[in-house]
């Protein structure tokens, strides 16, 4: 009878076991399965992407006004700007750009990753690489299909993902939790270092170099460090931070102007188009030249940064809307 009583209880235990062991296994294919699949795809982004870099070396340059299919000719969609609360927007000003000309969804909601993809390449010029990867890698870092999901671009602000701390353009989480709006005196602070030569244009106003970029990342990483307790920083979002500055001389040439426009009010100038003409759009081969120069030449040594844009650039706006007095002395 005892012998019996206890059958039932053995069985549910060797159930249980069967059922972890079972859970356990599925969970290491899975985890195997994605490492493999990650790997291999990193791999095939590489080496078509050398592919491309190889292309754009012997054929010829798109010619001005033909660039890309959306904003052809530097005409692009009514420009609306958000809806303070129902409209979703993040810490990228080229998205939030895109979806307030309604290249995106206005609403900046229910946003396909594979419709980044398409809207990024034929709008800024990426090469068909980067424009697969970054919507694919934001994806995998919200737990998402690329394939198959959506996103609101406000998901894309998770703190430490791609969103990181001493942003050029934005305030840090610590300080504001509302990363899709702009911040006005670190702009500034960017545009007031522009040392470059003027471009045609815009005769007398200076453009945004590489070294430039690389100075105001440099002090924003010392403001943020020195105002902000829970600082964080890595070599993964440093570089990302460059990789984002890195656009501003290759798709923008650094012209002041156009930039304020793009950042401030994160609208695409009249008549502008992206500067990258390459048959095969910016591939990451090209791209992160820039990017390597822009963070190679970071340093942090400077002071402590006080009030907005006191000590650092402590002029007034001209006619221009350039800064005076703006670089360390």
């Amino acid at each position: 009878m005892s012998s019996m009583s206890s059958w039932p209880v053995r069985t549910r235990a060797a159930d249980s076991a069967s059922f972890l062991i079972l859970n356990a296994s599925t969970r290491i294919v899975r985890a195997v399965y994605s490492n493999v699949s990650t790997v291999l795809t990193y791999g095939f982004i590489f080496v078509w992407d050398a592919g491309l870099a190889l292309l754009n070396l012997v054929l010829p340059n798109k010619r001005p006004g033909n660039v890309v299919p959306l904003g052809k000719g530097g005409i692009w969609p009514t420009y609306q700007p958000p809806r303070a609360k129902s409209d979703s927007r993040c810490s990228c000003p080229a998205l939030n750009a895109l979806a307030n000309h309604g290249l995106l969804p206005r609403d900046g909601r229910q946003i396909p990753f594979k419709q980044l993809t398409a809207v990024i390449r034929h709008s800024f010029n990426f090469g068909p690489t980067f424009c697969f990867f970054v919507p694919w890698f934001a994806a995998n870092m919200l737990g998402r299909s690329y394939w198959t999901d959506t996103l609101d671009l406000s998901d894309l602000d998770v703190h430490n993902g791609i969103e990181h701390d001493a942003s050029l353009t934005r305030d840090d989480t610590y300080h504001s939790l509302d990363q899709g709006r702009p911040t006005e005196h670190h702009i500034e602070l960017l545009l007031a270092h522009a040392s470059g030569a003027p471009d045609p244009r815009f005769p007398g106003v200076p453009t945004l170099t590489t070294s430039d970029i690389s100075e105001v990342l440099g002090k924003r990483r010392v403001e943020s460090r020195a105002k902000n307790g829970q600082y964080s920083t890595s070599t993964f979002h440093n570089m990302f931070a460059s990789s984002n500055a890195a656009t501003l001389p290759i798709m923008f040439g650094g012209i002041v102007p156009d930039l304020r426009t793009f950042l401030l009010e994160e609208r695409f100038p009249p008549g502008w188009e992206t500067k990258c003409r390459r048959r095969f759009g910016l591939t990451f081969t090209e791209f992160n030249k820039t990017v390597l120069k822009i963070e190679m030449g970071v340093h942090e040594d400077h002071d402590e940064m006080r009030g907005k844009t006191d000590g650092w650039t402590d002029g007034k706006a001209d006619d221009s809307g350039v800064f005076v007095d703006k670089k360390d002395k």
